[in-house]
């Protein structure tokens, strides 16, 4: 180790960064009677749930959709917390308003039924494929949510329930063989349909003509369990989670930036920071993967096949300020192209479409303290590749006119003059921010049917006291992943 100062807490638990899964680990360690230290290298915690004000204008920087709040919910309630004490979160009656390229609009409604007759009304959907579809996709979530997502991936074969033929029967329908688009143009009658279940791919960053079908259950969370609006914004989330750290001990050092995990014969033994060194009984890290072992772990044995995966798509991301009172939007909103394949044939060469899907949220629409009197806060966002070295300035510049170009064309109105602000996301202000390989907003992407297996275990095998969480590991990115992953990596340690 290189400094000369040492924390001397030889029981310390010690965790890097405090995104979801960072602020998660340490509270459920600390619930458990550990002293905890948080060490975050940026000025204020959260990773990816930032937060952004000007004017009198909030914008969520992040993540934007609620689901699973019963996930959110057990971390409270297992550390001995009132979760209500915390956040409130109510269901928004449309989950997602969508705009095709021919003037087209479509309201996928939280209620199920609602949402299925919308698709029998304006698509010509058949009711019966339409319930038979969503039935499939119901079950294949209740098989993989216990299998797959809520423990180890090693472990799966214990989870597993029921006969042998039932399961084959349920894996076969996950339909990991064949792509998300694949599977999708044979249950819909539409393209504009298909359009739509293709869109669930980009929630991990991936793209839907190489994705297994598998991820269909991602439509599930939103239309059968439901999709909700965290009151405060999604920041509340990670404020909730902060002060419930604070409220269980945990202590917390910003402007902290590790630089190397200490390893001692196979173990993990603390931390060096530029000016300190750390030492604890464990170490638990969430920083992506792919940034953590060639920056904190160098010296060890690399996981080569983990980190040589295809990356996740990142984002382009617009906050504007907007002078205007009555846009036809919702909370959210997908402007589609025109030629899906088309953009993500561009995202997987490293370019832009001229022709992006453009997503925006509106907080202010449900919560009118995001934004002044007749004014609304628009966060627009459109997929981008990761960066690898691409010229930002003329891209950012290309997608603005392409965007307000679109919008122009969807909404019949002009929207430059509306804008009395902006601020703008890129990906190397992502990986700057956040620490993400390329500003790959979920680490690897699920672009092969073997993906999910390729994913980072809460563990090394060959070190031990060192775990790691968030959207880079299993189970994936997002914020009830991310806390399950916290779940899994917690009740690991246990074992050692």
């Amino acid at each position: 180790m290189k400094s000369s100062k040492i924390n001397n807490l030889q029981q310390e638990i010690i965790v890097i960064g405090s995104g979801v899964a960072g602020l998660a680990s340490a509270c459920r360690m600390a619930a458990e009677g550990n002293s905890v230290l948080v060490l975050e290298s940026a000025s204020t915690y959260g990773g990816k749930i930032g937060e952004y004000t000007k004017d009198g204008f909030r914008f969520d920087k992040g993540p934007s959709l609620f689901t699973l709040p019963e996930i959110l919910d057990e971390l409270f309630l297992d550390c001995g917390k009132n979760p209500r004490d915390y956040y409130n979160y109510l269901q928004l009656p449309i989950v997602t308003k969508y705009f095709f390229p021919d003037g087209s609009e479509l309201n996928a409604y939280a209620n199920l039924d609602a949402f299925k007759k919308e698709l029998v009304d304006k698509l010509d959907e058949k009711a019966d494929k339409l319930d038979a579809f969503f039935s499939q996709i119901e079950k294949v979530y209740e098989f993989v949510y216990p299998v797959f997502l809520a423990n180890p991936l090693k472990e799966f074969y214990k989870n597993i329930k029921g006969s042998w033929w039932d399961n084959l029967k349920i894996l076969l329908k996950m339909e990991a063989h064949r792509s998300l688009h694949s599977s999708n143009n044979a249950w819909f009658e539409h393209e504009k349909t298909v359009q739509l279940f293709d869109r669930f791919a980009t929630y991990n960053g991936s793209n839907p003509y190489k994705a297994p079908a598998t991820l269909n259950v991602i439509p599930h969370l939103e239309h059968q369990l439901g999709a909700y609006y965290v009151q405060g914004g999604m920041r509340k989330v990670v404020d909730s989670l902060y002060n419930l750290a604070l409220d269980l001990g945990v202590r917390f050092e910003f402007n902290q930036s590790v630089e190397n995990i200490a390893i001692k014969n196979g173990l993990a033994t603390g931390v060096d920071t530029k000016i300190q060194q750390y030492q604890g009984s464990k170490v638990f890290c969430n920083m992506d993967v792919n940034m953590a072992y060639p920056k904190l772990l160098a010296e060890q044995k690399q996981p080569r096949l983990t980190l040589k995966q295809e990356k996740s798509t990142s984002a382009l991301v617009f906050y504007w300020g907007m002078q205007i009172t009555d846009s036809p939007l919702d909370v959210h909103n997908v402007i589609f192209s025109g030629d899906y394949k088309e953009e993500f044939a561009c995202l997987e060469k490293g370019v832009l479409s001229d022709d992006p899907t453009v997503y925006i949220y509106i907080s202010s629409k449900v919560d009118g303290k995001d934004a002044p009197a007749n004014h609304e806060n628009w966060f627009v966002m459109i997929n981008v590749p990761p960066d690898s070295g691409q010229d930002w300035t003329s891209l950012k510049e290309k997608a603005r006119k392409n965007i307000l170009k679109k919008l122009a064309h969807q909404l019949g109105d002009s929207l430059e003059d509306k804008i009395l602000f902006e601020e703008i996301l890129d990906p190397i202000k992502i990986e700057r921010e956040t620490s993400s390989f390329g500003g790959a907003l979920y680490g690897n992407s699920s672009n092969n049917m073997f993906a999910a297996f390729l994913r980072h275990p809460h563990r090394n095998n060959q070190i031990k006291n060192l775990f790691f969480v968030g959207g880079s590991t299993h189970p994936g990115g997002g914020i009830p992943l991310c806390l399950l992953s916290a779940k899994i990596a917690v009740n690991g340690s246990k074992k050692e």
